[in-house]
């Protein structure tokens, strides 16, 4: 009893109690939400959305109490093959989801279940993971030209086939990752600039290789009111959702604009959420991201740079700050519908498990700068992992 006890407090003394609250509150007021639309968005949705947050805590717990390193010293190249190939297959034989009216092959189907996952959401887990490792080995060098080519081969590898999939907003979400990891492993800044040059050269070019739909959403995504009634709806039907909430909202059963607004329970949920709960409801979802990418970049720095714990928060980071200001953004219509979960609050298995998952690895990076160490699975895998403790 008392081993098992002793056990227990290991795991949660290396669960970041801040982290930890508010991706379960963000999580219960979208299962609170989707329970006051259940009529419009169907008991299956809740259902689902119910018992992905269980098995995310789950999974998170279990990640956190592994030993990053160890994993992803012993199976970082296994880990970036196996997402490129995924991806690839996703490529060839994907599709565009339920109720999709993209040309994106951005889903699998899983043989025997019916059950469609989103492969790109999973892989944000694996490519931070490999990214960072990478990152980290080289980041002395990191300004040399051969070690940058490199390190964006890497991440050509996984970005490419998303972008020949055709989901432009997933893809942005991992050239924001990127960047920004780069960035603080110490990029100078006139690669940045030097990058940001070449993309106005291009753009002509990249323009042209856009989906006509792709253009129309950029276009009217800054400005809906050019076809109010076509691609300008979606963002305009969610502004007017957010206003009918007013200060305290409409209540947990009420409310109707969000019935209408196609993605309402997914892309636009924040636009649901504060229909129901007013401006008072969009301000806690968004104290609560403020206050979960301020801590997980407070467990980056208190990482250190005694191995790549540090650089894996910031990829966590990155991709929330991110995700956050390009869903809010096109919720308000003031930036482009590119398909971009909100992370914890929208409907979908996909996209809420694979947030937990590197939840999991932010609270293993906080477990192990507070002394919380995993050594079973160290001494299972037979690594020396002394090099990152001296």
């Amino acid at each position: 009893m008392d081993k098992l006890f002793g056990k227990v407090k290991s795991i949660v003394k290396g669960i970041d109690p801040v982290l930890f609250f508010c991706a379960t509150l963000l999580s219960v007021i979208s299962i609170l939400t989707i329970w006051g639309a259940v009529d419009n968005f169907g008991m299956s949705k809740l259902r689902m959305q119910i018992f992905i947050f269980f098995v995310g805590i789950v999974v998170t717990v279990l990640i956190s109490t592994l030993d990053y390193r160890v994993i992803v010293d012993k199976l970082w190249i296994a880990m970036l093959v196996g997402s490129v190939i995924l991806l690839l297959i996703t490529l060839i034989w994907g599709s565009t989801g339920a109720d999709r009216e993209t040309a994106n092959r951005s889903w699998l189907t899983i043989p025997g279940t019916g059950l469609m996952i989103q492969p790109s959401e999973f892989v944000k887990f694996t490519f931070i993971c490999t990214f960072a490792r990478h990152l980290y080995t080289v980041q002395k060098d990191v300004n040399k030209p051969k070690t940058l080519l490199l390190l964006l081969l890497h991440a050509g590898a996984v970005v490419g086939p998303i972008l020949l999939s055709g989901d432009l907003g997933v893809a942005l979400i991992y050239c924001a990752i990127i960047a920004i990891m780069l960035f603080c492993a110490g990029l100078h800044p006139g690669y940045f600039a030097a990058g940001l040059f070449l993309a106005v050269l291009l753009s002509p070019f990249l323009w042209a290789s856009l989906e006509d739909y792709q253009q129309q959403r950029i276009i009217i995504g800054f400005y809906p009111e050019l076809d109010p009634m076509g691609k300008g709806m979606q963002p305009l039907m969610s502004r007017d959702a957010i206003a009918a909430g007013g200060f305290f909202g409409q209540g947990i059963f009420g409310g109707s604009l969000y019935e209408p607004l196609p993605a309402s329970h997914t892309d636009f949920i924040f636009a649901t959420v504060c229909e129901k709960f007013g401006f008072l409801g969009g301000s806690v979802v968004i104290i609560l991201f403020m206050l979960i990418v301020s801590r997980i970049f407070m467990v980056a720095r208190s990482a250190g740079h005694s191995d790549f714990g540090g650089l894996i928060c910031v990829g966590v980071g990155a991709m929330l700050v991110v995700q956050i200001l390009l869903n809010v953004g096109m919720c308000f219509a003031m930036l482009p519908v590119i398909g971009i979960t909100l992370p914890f609050l929208s409907c979908g298995g996909s996209s809420m498990l694979a947030t937990f998952m590197m939840f999991g690895l932010v609270h293993n990076v906080y477990a192990h700068s507070h002394g919380v160490k995993a050594d079973s699975v160290t001494d299972t895998l037979d690594i020396d992992i002394s090099l990152y403790d001296s």
